[in-house]
């Protein structure tokens, strides 16, 4: 059987400094050039600092165990670091180029080791298609990878069909309850049930569990803050948003679905409404990660809260437009500390309690950063996560890894989460089209 050998790129070490140990196929190898990138980014303060100072430690702790160039024994192999010969490297490619010497890496690997299979480990695209076109043997990493495929990610509400008495039963306040042989619900999942004799007659309820009757939903009529839900999924969105046992809220939705607004107006009602001593919720904190998280907010002028502004002028935009003219007493609120601009950089090391928290644009955090937030969470603390998976602007993330997904599908069988994905824009007519056309 040929020996194997893992050629390493920085965006995998970067994403799991835990990779050199949970690859199995053979031996490692780390080009010289990747621990000179990796120096870049260690003093970064969100993950990917994270991950370069921590596998820059692991590695000096493998030096106790023999040389780096000559190779240090792991479980099920040896990591060595090997640096390239840039004659190996086409004319066509730029020898200067991070990527390239890299690439000039492995090939000095494949011509010392005809024996054996050399792999190219990358999550750069277009690494990958150099590797392809120069006959190198490459392939993804995707430890991080939560769902196999987005479309089957979870959506919070499924459809029932069932017989008159039942929705007649629901509408009358009456205690009915699913089969667990007849459907399959997780808790908190909305439940749209459907007359098999009439499509057009529907109830619209939440399930709690099996040993408990189905919840028929609030329309909310009279609104929230002012706000009116617009669609069935809104309307679902508020029933999570206003629900004091239910502490994590998710929601995701396309650009102008309503995500943001709904969360801050229900994050308003419950801190300043007349329902606010319901749920003794103190302050509504607004935040969203920076990109990248923690660097260029040091570069913009002011204090923290004037260093945000930028990052979270969609949250003020809809603050404004709850608030509608009075604009004094949003100062107010926010002079008062009721209403909290918030850097992602500085939720380390606080403990949350009494708050409605709203973290808009998850989408571009890693599952170490939301982690880190949602262990933040103290008690009598409602967190709402917002964001659309399709429109992520972190690098080393997709729709299948980012932390907004991770926690959607790993808290979904959780009686304290809640999730709905909104699927028709609101904002506009415009911005519905563009989101469809563009």
């Amino acid at each position: 059987m040929n020996k194997k050998i893992l050629v390493l790129d920085t965006n995998v070490l970067l994403t799991d400094s835990n990779c050199i140990f949970s690859l199995n196929d053979g031996d490692i190898a780390i080009p010289l050039k990747v621990l000179d990138e990796i120096d870049k980014h260690k003093k970064r303060q969100d993950s990917v600092g994270v991950h370069a100072r921590s596998i820059i430690r692991k590695l000096d702790e493998l030096r106790e165990q023999g040389n780096l160039f000559e190779g240090v024994p792991l479980d099920n192999g040896n990591l060595f670091v090997k640096g390239f010969d840039p004659f190996k490297l086409p004319d066509d490619l730029d020898i200067e180029n991070p990527d390239n010497q890299i690439i000039a890496t492995a090939l000095s690997l494949i011509e010392e080791n005809k024996e054996s299979t050399v792999t190219l480990i990358s999550r750069d695209i277009n690494m990958r298609v150099k590797c392809d076109a120069l006959g190198i043997e490459c392939a993804d990493y995707s430890s991080d990878q939560v769902i196999d495929d987005i479309d089957v990610l979870y959506a919070g509400i499924t459809e029932h069909l069932v017989d008159d008495q039942t929705i007649d039963s629901i509408y009358k306040d009456e205690a009915v309850f699913l089969d667990e042989d007849e459907i399959s619900v997780e808790p908190n999942q909305f439940v749209m049930m459907i007359s098999n004799s009439n499509d057009k007659k529907t109830a619209l309820v939440r399930f709690l569990n099996y040993n408990s009757p189905l919840k028929k939903i609030d329309s909310y009529k009279k609104g929230i803050w002012g706000v009116r839900p617009k669609n069935k999924e809104q309307n679902f969105a508020l029933d999570l948003l206003m629900n004091p046992d239910i502490p994590l809220v998710t929601i995701i939705g396309k650009a102008g679905s309503g995500k943001t607004l709904l969360a801050l107006a229900a994050g308003l009602q419950q801190c300043f409404g007349a329902t606010a001593n319901d749920c003794n919720y103190s302050r509504v904190i607004v935040t969203k990660p920076v990109e990248p998280v923690g660097k260029d907010i040091g570069f913009l002028p002011g204090s923290m809260e004037e260093k945000m502004l930028p990052w979270l002028a969609p949250i003020q935009d809809n603050l404004k437009n709850l608030m509608g003219n009075d604009k004094i007493t949003l100062d107010m609120y926010i002079d008062e500390g009721k209403i909290e601009i918030e850097a992602m950089t500085f939720i380390r090391g606080r403990s949350i309690a009494n708050a409605f928290i709203i973290i808009d644009e998850a989408q571009n955090m890693t599952k170490h950063e939301i982690k880190t937030v949602l262990t933040r969470v103290g008690e009598g603390t409602k967190i709402v996560l917002t964001g659309d998976i399709e429109q992520i602007d972190n690098v080393y993330l997709d729709e299948t890894t980012n932390g907004l997904t991770y926690v959607i599908d790993r808290f979904k069988e959780q009686s304290s989460s809640g999730h709905i994905t909104l699927v028709k824009g609101e904002r506009s007519k415009i911005a519905t089209l563009a989101s469809k056309l563009l």
